[in-house]
């Protein structure tokens, strides 16, 4: 079993390599239950934000993590993947800026991830 910061960092440079935008992790180790991490990032189009779904969840299984559960997929402007420690969450901009997850969960650190993207 990777570590949740193994399984972060795997679905970042995935998120990446699908030219995800505004990559943002939260560590949500202090303010809740829920995960360890949370990765907000968007995509531009449905069909982008499809791609870096399905990267994000390949790359995970090829790291020997599985998808617990995923609720949005197909033309949905909001998708958010629960791997355990780590769930990721893809909008498109409209939906990224509405619900905004930064500052609702604004308290919890923001992590460094620059070395992990290629910008």
């Amino acid at each position: 079993m990777l570590s949740s910061e193994m399984m972060l960092e795997t679905a970042v440079k995935a998120a990446d390599d699908k030219r995800a935008e505004d990559i943002v992790v939260l560590d949500m180790r202090e303010v809740s239950l829920l995960a360890d991490y949370f990765v907000i990032l968007s995509g531009n189009s449905e069909r982008q934000l499809q791609a870096i779904v399905d990267a994000v969840q390949d790359k995970e299984e090829e790291a020997g993590v599985m998808v617990r559960h995923i609720e949005g997929q197909k033309n949905s402007k909001w998708v958010l993947m629960d791997f355990g420690d780590v769930v990721v969450n893809a909008f498109l901009p409209e939906e990224r800026e509405f619900y905004n997850l930064e500052k609702l969960w604004r308290d919890a650190p923001l992590v460094d991830v620059e070395g992990w993207i290629e910008g």
